[in-house]
């Protein structure tokens, strides 16, 4: 049995797998036959009902004559999607009206990029706190665009810790600090920000 419950910070109330609010009871869904529980970092198990869901309207969403795959990302109902996504991100992680929420593709390997090419800015050069490959990899990456500086590396030491604050050579004229919260290849994880 696996609990398929999301609770909004903002509201306190429960969204359900077909995204409407429900009473705070949780359900249990018994995995369909032939399924297996994935905890592979990335893609993970989701709800049958969810893929039964878009099983049914791949083809033709909700009567409009095409698959979402198909319709222009300036459509009547593609906007649609898009603001009903923006809507149910903010109400489940309690982001202000006052932050922008930017729906990049490419996943996290894609943002290594993005992050320098968007914010490095006039000063070009940030400060990376390196505890891990996923860390590493971000530094690599903002060095073809500006400078990225190791304010702390722990690759000697195999990537096992998080330095004290006190150990880290942060530069106060950095565009900004990088850290990578989770470094799942070798389980480092940060408790504090």
């Amino acid at each position: 049995l696996k609990s398929f419950w999301l609770k909004p910070v903002s509201t306190g109330a429960w969204l359900c797998p077909n995204h409407t609010v429900c009473s705070p009871e949780p359900f249990a869904a018994v995995m369909a036959e032939g399924r297996v529980y994935n905890f592979s970092a990335g893609p993970s198990i989701m709800p049958v009902e969810v893929l039964e869901d878009v099983q049914r309207e791949l083809v033709n969403y909700k009567g409009c004559g095409m698959s979402v795959m198909e319709m222009s990302h300036r459509s009547k109902d593609f906007m649609q999607i898009a603001g009903e996504a923006e809507k149910n991100l903010r109400d489940i992680f309690g982001v202000p009206d006052d932050y922008k929420v930017i729906m990049a593709q490419g996943g996290a390997t894609l943002q290594f990029s993005s992050i320098p090419l968007n914010m490095l800015g006039t000063k070009g050069k940030a400060d990376y706190l390196i505890t891990g490959q996923w860390g590493e990899k971000a530094w690599q990456e903002c060095k073809k665009y500006g400078t990225g500086q190791a304010a702390c590396n722990t690759k000697p030491t195999k990537f096992t810790s998080i330095p004290d604050k006190s150990a880290w050579s942060l530069d106060p004229e950095a565009a900004y600090v990088h850290y990578c919260d989770n470094e799942t290849v070798n389980g480092v994880e940060w408790g504090y920000t």
